[in-house]
């Protein structure tokens, strides 16, 4: 393993939110820069595998355009990394990195695979790669259809889940002028997908987490663009229970960009995403608890402009989230350890 990064430590100025710390508040308890030698650091992502971490993220020359590519990051103990893969494809910009475990015991990448005439979207298609060891790579395979955009699978039961979003480009706009839609897929192999549910969201709805709770209901944070009243632009929160068909949606009551959440072993949610109008200067990514009614902001991560797209991990009673952030000038890719009650 390579471990040619120098690890620097920021100074910790996260920000509790809505007065003093409580008890029941996260607590940050360390940050380190992991990487930063790209133009563009962004879109991240973190597991525990094979009891080593993996940290996984875009780099390219700008947050939108250029043929990006995926880094790998490995460490044995969380505090040296070293970087483990690389994967790249011609001609694409291949973004969001998503990590899972199949039910096989391997890696799992789910990536967009998009393609820019300069700043200009001209298609875009996911893709998936899987690893044995996290560091050899299988190519980027196009999966779903052309303009379908994964964001994220969860495996649950031998299956993985997720919710796939399309944003029309010239291709299909003549047949469905300015719409987002959103349907919740499932897969028995993370290649070959059907669809569940076409979701009735409105408001222009893409970026998407699920996880399954223990008695198996499915929940899912959806962000939303609308471009009308403020409420269009709210995180939606849906619950649905097997086979997945019928779902329940509630405003999260706030914007919630990059969304991630996990669930705890006691059955508590933890939340991390980038809202807006925390602080006075700008996006902010944040820390916070969520239930099955809406996402609760407690910690700001030292973060500003440019930022979040976590990954979350509980290990040891600790969350370390891992997330991105142009705070310090360069948009970098950062590790945060949380005592979360």
């Amino acid at each position: 393993m390579n471990f040619k990064l120098i690890l620097c430590l920021v100074p910790l100025l996260a920000t509790p939110l809505f007065g003093q710390r409580t008890p029941s508040a996260p607590e940050l308890i360390s940050v380190k820069k992991l990487w930063s030698e790209g133009q563009h650091n962004a879109f991240t992502d973190l597991i525990r595998f094979k009891d080593a971490w993996f940290c996984t993220f875009r780099e390219s020359e700008a947050h939108v355009g250029g043929d990006g590519k995926i880094r790998v990051l490995m460490s044995i103990d969380g505090e040296r990394w070293g970087l483990a893969g690389t994967l790249s494809e011609a001609g694409v910009d291949l973004r969001d990195p998503k990590f899972s475990i199949t039910p096989d015991n391997r890696l799992m990448l789910v990536l967009g695979g998009s393609i820019y005439e300069g700043k200009t979207l001209k298609g875009k298609r996911p893709r998936v790669s899987f690893s044995k060891d996290g560091k050899q790579w299988s190519a980027p395979q196009p999966v779903m259809e052309e303009d379908d955009w994964l964001w994220r699978v969860t495996w649950h039961e031998g299956r993985a889940y997720g919710i796939a979003y399309t944003v029309p480009t010239k291709k299909t706009a003549a047949s469905a002028p300015g719409e987002w839609t959103a349907k919740f897929v499932s897969s028995d192999d993370g290649i070959h997908y059907r669809t569940i549910k076409q979701l009735e969201v409105p408001g222009r709805p893409n970026e998407a987490t699920v996880r399954f709770l223990t008695n198996g209901d499915c929940v899912a944070l959806l962000r939303r663009e609308g471009l009308g009243a403020k409420s269009e632009r709210a995180a939606w929160i849906g619950t649905s229970r097997a086979p997945y068909e019928e779902w329940k949606w509630k405003p999260a009551g706030l914007f919630v960009g990059g969304p991630n959440f996990i669930v705890l072993p006691n059955g508590e949610m933890i939340v991390s995403g980038r809202e807006h109008k925390l602080a006075p200067d700008g996006p902010k990514t944040f820390v916070g608890r969520m239930d099955q009614n809406s996402v609760t902001p407690q910690l700001i991560l030292p973060s500003s402009g440019d930022c979040s797209y976590p990954g979350l991990v509980w290990h040891e009673g600790m969350l370390w989230v891992s997330y991105y952030s142009s705070h310090e000038g360069k948009s970098s890719i950062y590790l945060a350890k949380v005592k979360a009650p």
